[in-house]
């Protein structure tokens, strides 16, 4: 019978299991956070990518040796310290030899080692690589025990815990990583400023973040780019944590056919380039950035090139504001500086990161100290028993030659009393103290010198391999006294580290390849559209749109006219006025309240398209527009006059209010002017307080009255009475008054005539007025009035949606009391509704056009 096994004894404990998930998920995310995911601050290394290294050192693969197949060293990193998949090994491998990821690459690759486009890599074994220059300097004295090591995942071997390192590597090559409940995103430095910077600590430990920032302005990419402003540096750098505003480095050239093209050359770190190609193609399909031509990736193994061809005309500031919105042109790069102390993530300030390395290396020089200064004793104590016994040579050997065995001889050799002989050649080379020392009494030997001198080898016992001794010996007296004086005095210690730093920027340090520009506002939308002037059309029941001023060609008077507007049957164009894409729109209805609308925002739509109703942009309500006013700002400039806004009712009431009240209207309107139950506002315009104003009715009166007999009112006063009216007339018109202006009158049957201002006496206002033009049955009834010069073009539109645009030197100026002439053939049942003129420097922008076309 089988005797039976007996069972382990069970046991069994009840614990909370919400205590138990919490500190089963508690001890996983320390795992990660230690083990795999956090570099530590001392090499700048995460375990892997440690390992690695280890690995290739182990075969060997130093810059200078021939390169391995990449399987090789995947294989014995993962058989030897990282038991983990092949795959991610790899993939750690490939990173460190991608100049476009590491700013100073440890790994010299060869083969297809993938590309800046995110094409993978070829499989590892088609792939080689060994240890760059930097590897090796992170590598050095790893015997001399200047680091801890750890048993392997196995205990078949030991690992180190972290590498000696002499590069900076944390600080140059950065670092990024996800652990859990927190995440690690640290940039790469230049080694020659980072040199500097721990130059600059070890001399003035003092020091601040200003004097620091002076040797390290900030991180330098690998792939270039620009980083504008210095406010997310300065955040990074005192707290650990900043945004980096990181755009690509661009030039504008132009071509043989003299059209202009943005070529980018640098991209910002950690960008895809393929996918800033596909995304400019897809901004260029969907018509967000219509102004590009062509896009095409000419890079190649001199450098990366992408250009961007323009159309003509267009404006490069535009097209690149625009790339930086809707493109990885333009990206933010957040810093997140925490890395592993002591086995703790820790969120570091560049002071700290620093001081972590200057800390590291001060403990590694020490350590090295004492291992070379054990080393040396050791070997000192050697040679001073072969020294010793050399001297005496004959009775040594007669000893050895006597004793029966080895152990009786050492125990001979030991109990024989020795003393330096007196050799003038041994007194010479050998230190004074030694000498001094072991010429007075008897010395014995130690059983380590016991040892090597049963060891020693016959040819030891010439004259000149005695001499190679003592030379020896006094070489590692000095090599004693000088690693004492490193473990004893800091300032030696602190020089050594000083030699270093200066040898790692002579041997690795290159020119900074990240540029730092001034700061940049957000992207407005405003930086995205031209700064243009544009023809703002606006319907009777509120369509809106905006077209090109040269939408319209100039026509002989008494024209057909072209289609000027798709309307609605029972619709016709209200307004029409010039205005620049970047002006702020007042936008004033016949209720006397006004709204605020960017020009940019009003729609871009064909001549024959409607518009888009204004409902959609403002909260109008059953409002109707009766005029809107084109600003670029509400303040004034400094020793200019203060600007006023003028405004006009149909009952003939006029007030005036300075522009700066209506800079801040809210979406539902601010009151203009109190209005009368049976009031409506007819027009307002912009002045600058020493105009003259004329008001114009629908029946052919006007007055002229200087605007200074109008006080400046607040914002929802009610105004003063302009223009005394009769018989059911009502204003239909208001004009400012320019210098060696005509009044231009339309009618509503399609004449008009140009009246010279002088034509025009001043008058007191509230006054009757004087007779402008003849109402009879050919002309109809007066529909605008306009202050024109003889340069200046006139848009006239008619209820059916007719447009014309004719030149007005080609109307003459006629007396105040007369009919007119024919402006446009009107269709049966058309009628005038409303005229706008196009100034001369709109006209000459328009001719400059024409001629680069």
């Amino acid at each position: 019978m089988t005797k039976d096994v007996e069972q382990p004894q069970e046991r069994f404990e009840d614990m909370p299991i919400l205590d138990e998930l919490k500190n089963s998920y508690l001890n996983y995310a320390m795992s990660v956070i230690v083990a795999r995911a956090l570099p530590d601050a001392r090499d700048g290394l995460k375990p892997s990518q440690r390992r690695i290294l280890v690995a290739m050192n182990d075969l060997n693969l130093g810059p200078r040796s021939s390169h391995r197949k990449c399987a090789k060293i995947v294989g014995d990193t993962s058989g030897n310290y990282h038991p983990h998949g092949d795959q991610a090994t790899y993939g750690t491998l490939v990173r460190l030899g991608q100049d476009w990821n590491m700013r100073y690459t440890l790994v010299d690759p060869q083969g297809n080692f993938g590309s800046i486009d995110a094409d993978p890599p070829a499989a590892m074994r088609y792939t080689e690589a060994r240890m760059a220059a930097p590897a090796m300097e992170m590598l050095q004295d790893l015997n001399y025990e200047t680091v801890d090591f750890i048993p392997n995942y196995d205990e078949t071997r030991m690992e180190p815990v972290v590498l000696p390192s002499r590069f900076p590597n944390l600080l140059v090559n950065g670092s990024t990583g996800i652990a859990v409940g927190m995440a690690t995103n640290i940039p790469p430095h230049n080694l020659k400023e980072i040199c500097d910077a721990l130059l600059l600590v070890i001399n003035d430990p003092k020091c601040g973040f200003k004097d620091i920032m002076k040797v390290l302005p900030g991180p330098d990419f690998p792939t270039g780019g620009i980083i504008c402003g210095k406010k997310g540096i300065v955040d990074a750098y005192t707290t650990g944590r900043g945004h980096l505003k990181v755009r690509a480095k661009t030039e504008v050239e132009t071509d043989k056919r003299g059209r202009q093209r943005i070529v980018v050359t640098e991209i910002p770190y950690t960008v895809v380039k393929t996918s800033i190609v596909s995304k400019i193609a897809e901004c260029v399909h969907s018509g967000t950035i219509p102004e590009i031509s062509d896009v095409r990736d000419e890079s190649d193994r001199h450098g990366l090139r992408i250009v961007v061809e323009l159309k003509k005309d267009a404006d490069p500031e535009i097209v690149l504001n625009k790339l930086y919105r809707y493109t990885s042109l333009q990206t933010t790069f957040a810093i997140a500086n925490i890395a592993l102390v002591n086995n703790q993530p820790e969120t570091l300030n560049i002071r700290e990161m620093l001081q972590c390395f200057i800390d590291h290396r001060r403990n590694v020089i020490r350590r090295r100290s004492r291992f070379l200064l054990r080393r040396c004793r050791n070997r000192a104590h050697i040679l001073e028993g072969l020294i010793l016994a050399v001297t005496d040579i004959d009775e040594i050997i007669d000893i050895i030659k006597k004793s029966p065995d080895a152990p009786t001889a050492k125990l001979n050799l030991m109990n024989k009393p020795l003393r330096l002989a007196e050799v003038a050649t041994l007194h010479k080379l050998l230190p004074a103290e030694f000498v001094k020392a072991k010429s007075q009494g008897d010395h014995f030997l130690t059983g380590p010198q016991a040892d090597a001198i049963l060891t020693m080898q016959l040819q030891r016992l010439t004259g000149l391999e005695i001499e190679k001794l003592a030379k020896e010996y006094a070489g590692l007296v000095e090599q004693i006294e000088g690693y004492e004086a490193i473990l004893s005095n800091e300032s030696v210690l602190l020089d050594i580290i000083r030699e270093d730093l200066h040898e790692m920027k002579e041997k690795h340090g290159d020119r900074r390849r990240t540029q730092i520009a001034g700061a940049v506002e957000t992207l407005d939308i405003e930086d995205l559209i031209a700064d243009e002037d544009v023809i703002v059309t606006v319907s009777h029941i509120g369509y809106i749109k905006r077209m090109p001023t040269d939408t319209y060609r100039r026509q002989g008077r008494g024209g057909r006219g072209i289609i000027g507007s798709d309307t609605k049957e029972g619709d016709f164009i209200k307004h029409l006025f010039i205005a620049s894409t970047h002006d702020y729109l007042l936008v004033f209805t016949n209720r006397g309240k006004c709204y605020w609308l960017r020009v940019y925002d009003v729609p871009a739509m064909s001549r024959q398209s409607k518009g888009r109703s204004i409902a959609n942009l403002l909260n109008l309500g059953s409002q109707q527009i009766a005029s809107i006013i084109a600003v670029s700002s509400f303040e004034d400039e400094e020793g200019s006059p203060e600007r006023q806004l003028v405004m006009a009712t149909q009952n003939g009431v006029v007030k005036k209010t300075r522009l700066s009240a209506y800079g801040n209207p809210r979406s539902n309107g601010v009151i203009a002017i109190n209005l009368d139950p049976n009031d409506a506002l007819i027009g307002v315009a912009q002045t600058t307080g020493g105009n003259h104003i004329i008001l114009g009715t629908r029946d052919g009166m006007t007055i002229r009255f200087d605007e200074q007999e109008v006080r400046s009112m607040g914002r929802a006063s009610r105004g003063v009475r302009g223009i005394n009216l009769r018989g059911g007339d009502t204003v239909v018109g208001m004009v400012i008054v320019e210098e060696k202006s005509a009044l231009f009158t339309v009618c509503e049957n399609g004449y008009g005539k140009r009246t010279g201002i002088e034509n025009y006496k001043a008058q007191s206002r509230g006054g009757l007025g004087l007779k402008n033009i003849k109402t009879s049955d050919r002309n109809g009834k007066v529909v605008a009035l306009k202050a024109v010069q003889s340069e200046d073009d006139l848009m006239l539109i008619t209820a059916n949606g007719m447009i014309i645009r004719t030149g007005l030197d080609e109307i003459r100026s006629i007396g105040r009391n007369t009919q007119g002439v024919r402006l446009i053939n009107l269709k049966e049942g058309d009628k005038l509704v409303a005229a706008e003129k196009i100034a001369a420097e709109d006209l000459e922008d328009e001719a400059e056009g024409e001629g680069s076309s």
